[in-house]
């Protein structure tokens, strides 16, 4: 594992900015696996400035999400397809035929799943995954307790991620309970993985995922088995992790 320890949150979304740029040029249409949350904002911000500046050409990439919120149409404010657009693919030159996030409207959670899966083949898997990492370890929405071996799946979210995503929504009980998650299996199968840390308050369990033991309660743990991830940290996250 690579370690890349910046400054303060800018300077850590722009080296995560230039992994995914390198990756972008090398090959015009590789598939990236993108992360919504607040951590990887700024990356996407520094992707958009580049692509404005003529230095990147989305056309023939490729996207696939992590996630989704069960139940909530693209257009909902708060659904994942909705952030992806307004923050990343409404301003720059990707098809939006070429992204793909989980249909979180369609009420069978099995179809949901193999379709979503089906995707993710049909591209011959990510070239690229994008990961922030949860207070509790997990990484999609894979809880602590997952079962490694998962691919796409209907996961019911735990109180502390509904807490956490909570000041996204007018009250918690608009908060959904379930989400659409690609799975671990899913995600360590991608060809290279980078993880965004950022903020004292991740600094505890960036410990457990990367010195701690390899266990489904902590999800991010496997991650020490996949041969090629990154993880991109500001001095604050990565505290004690590196000298």
């Amino acid at each position: 594992m690579r370690v890349y320890c910046a400054a303060d949150y800018y300077h850590a979304s722009r080296v995560a900015a230039n992994i995914i740029s390198a990756q972008v040029i090398m090959k015009p249409d590789c598939v990236l696996g993108l992360a919504t949350g607040s951590t990887p904002i700024g990356t996407y911000e520094q992707l958009i400035r580049w692509y404005e500046k003529g230095d990147l050409d989305f056309s023939q990439v490729h996207s696939i999400n992590l996630d989704e919120y069960r139940g909530l149409s693209p257009e909902n404010g708060q659904s994942y397809r909705y952030f992806m657009n307004t923050h990343l693919f409404d301003k720059i030159n990707i098809d939006k035929k070429n992204t793909f996030v989980p249909n979180g409207l369609e009420p069978d959670p099995e179809k949901a799943c193999r379709d979503y899966e089906e995707v993710i083949h049909a591209h011959g898997g990510v070239d690229l995954q994008i990961l922030g990492l949860g207070h509790n370890g997990h990484i999609g929405f894979n809880e602590p307790g997952s079962a490694f071996e998962k691919e796409t799946h209907c996961v019911k979210l735990s109180e502390t991620t509904r807490q956490a995503n909570a000041r996204f929504f007018a009250s918690m009980e608009e908060v959904p309970t379930e989400a659409y998650t690609m799975g671990i299996k899913s995600i360590m199968q991608a060809k290279k993985i980078v993880v965004i840390v950022s903020g004292e308050s991740k600094n505890e369990i960036v410990k457990k995922a990367f010195h701690g033991p390899i266990t489904p309660e902590v999800p991010a743990s496997v991650l020490q088995l996949h041969n090629d991830v990154i993880l991109v940290g500001d001095e604050a996250a990565l505290a004690g992790f590196v000298q």
